[in-house]
């Protein structure tokens, strides 16, 4: 759902109709390209659909959609492509600390330098609604709200990049940097290696889960409320533009403990153990404060028992756990 005030507009500009996609048979993507279709915008995704699904069949029949499989790092394709836009939306990344780890170079190719230079290709006129993270928050202050001025101390090599991304992307003045919190819910390119995501899948298959580091916070936001925020930062980037905006639930700023307690109001026979002995491979710790975004109008749909609910019902369906990036 798009929400607004009345200093805010969300009719979409006309002459604003074709949107470049990377990444768009991604996790956010196959539910964000499907909704720009919707809304009556020309998609062209590039993906090198390296993960082996197949999202976004079902918008195959939509003359308004182009797919390139190729991948982001081809300077000839971009300097094709990139110039046909007036919006482009660079999700291609390798998403989350531990796959970031385990391939660096990679990392930084597709993380960085790839957007970096989608972001000199483009041009005045044109506009970047680019996801970053609030990961780069690293760990907070013990009962203070991380802001959008609050010191980035990213911890892991994917937070670093996208913090170090988010400096070119704002001295452009033509992108909108939205850091995202964990995201979770049922996508057509499903991912089961995210928290809220995990947790579930866990609840709902193996009924007991062992929590190292338990009091671990974080912020938490579902897929199609950012979609949302993507259409909401389309609609009003004149607005909004050269600025940075957390993008989650405020109602879930939760320990990892208090969410398998939510999860367990919705699974009975979820059994939760805390050790003492073992490490969190990612240590974020934090909690977020999304005041800003929802002061330009913007507000989640979707509460997290709404999406444990939905996760539950899909997995009835997925039984494997190989929808995973990592």
């Amino acid at each position: 759902m798009i929400q607004s005030n009345r200093y805010f507009s969300c009719t979409m500009n006309k002459n604003e109709k074709n949107v470049l996609v990377t990444g768009g048979a991604g996790y956010i993507g196959s539910i964000l390209v499907p909704t720009l279709l919707r809304e009556g915008y020309s998609v062209t995704v590039i993906d090198n659909f390296m993960y082996g699904q197949t999202p976004l069949l079902d918008c195959c029949n939509d003359e308004k959609l182009t797919i390139i499989r190729g991948d982001v790092r081809d300077e000839a394709l971009l300097k094709q492509e990139v110039p046909k836009a007036d919006i482009c939306i660079p999700l291609a990344c390798l998403v989350g600390a531990p796959l970031c780890r385990e391939k660096p170079l990679e990392a930084r190719s597709i993380n960085l330098d790839a957007i970096k230079m989608l972001i000199d290709l483009t041009q005045d006129g044109q506009k970047i609604i680019s996801p970053t993270t609030n990961s780069g928050y690293g760990v907070g202050e013990k009962g203070k709200f991380c802001t959008e001025e609050t010191p980035m101390r990213p911890i892991s090599l994917y937070g670093k990049l996208k913090v170090e991304l988010e400096e070119h992307l704002l001295a452009s003045n033509r992108a909108i940097s939205f850091r995202l919190a964990t995201v979770f819910g049922i996508s057509p390119r499903m991912r089961l290696d995210l928290l809220v995501n995990d947790f579930t899948f866990r609840a709902v298959n193996d009924r007991f889960i062992v929590l190292f580091e338990a009091h671990f916070k974080r912020n938490y936001i579902h897929v199609r409320d950012v979609t949302a925020a993507f259409l909401h930062g389309i609609n009003n980037f004149d607005h909004m533009k050269g600025q940075a905006y957390n993008v989650g639930l405020t109602e879930a700023n939760l320990s990892k403990l208090e969410l398998c307690r939510e999860i367990q109001k919705q699974v009975s026979e979820f059994h939760i153990v805390e050790s003492e002995i073992g490490k969190d491979p990612d240590q974020r710790d934090y909690i977020v404060s999304n005041e800003k975004l929802e002061s330009t109008g913007f507000m989640p749909a979707v509460s997290l028992q709404q999406g444990i609910a939905e996760l539950i019902k899909g997995y009835k369906i997925i039984r494997r756990n190989t929808f995973a990036n990592y």
